[in-house]
């Protein structure tokens, strides 16, 4: 999948789920005050749902999702989208 595919997605999580809306995809999130650390709790768990996979504790770096550029570089890294998509997964597109 494209980056801009998953950017797009990413955008849509934050706009649908969060009711954040990012003017951008490459603004650091955390130092425009854009999230907080419990708006970035509420991210972790609608980006596993939104892409059907989990984010381990000891694969979390900051700096992979400062922006939606790097969260989505970090979601091409960890998702393999030929695992089988469980019932309840939805796309927010």
């Amino acid at each position: 999948m494209p980056l801009a595919s998953y950017q797009r997605r990413i955008q849509s999580v934050f706009s649908q789920r969060l009711q954040v809306e990012i003017p951008a995809v490459d603004i650091d999130l955390f130092e425009s005050g854009l999230i907080d650390s419990l708006v970035f709790v509420d991210l972790l768990l609608a980006l596993e749902e939104e892409f059907a996979m989990e984010i381990a504790l000891d694969q979390i770096n900051l700096d992979d999702f400062r922006s939606i550029a790097r969260i989505a570089d970090f979601i091409s890294s960890q998702y393999n989208p030929t695992e089988e998509i469980p019932i309840g997964w939805h796309s927010a597109t």
